[in-house]
């Protein structure tokens, strides 16, 4: 990541408590939670539009 940008995000309140007991459990932050999660979205859409 070359460059990183702060955003004010707003979430419903049970998904933010799902993810931050996700982030809990992976041992991560809830921010590392959220971009781990997007990334793994971005690789995944990446793929489905290389594939035939």
């Amino acid at each position: 990541m070359d460059e990183e940008k702060r955003i004010t995000l707003r979430l419903p309140a049970d998904l933010h408590a799902w993810l931050a007991a996700q982030a809990k459990s992976a041992r991560r932050s809830l921010n590392s939670e959220i971009v781990y999660r997007l990334e793994g979205e971005r690789t995944a859409a990446e793929t489905d539009t290389e594939s035939p």
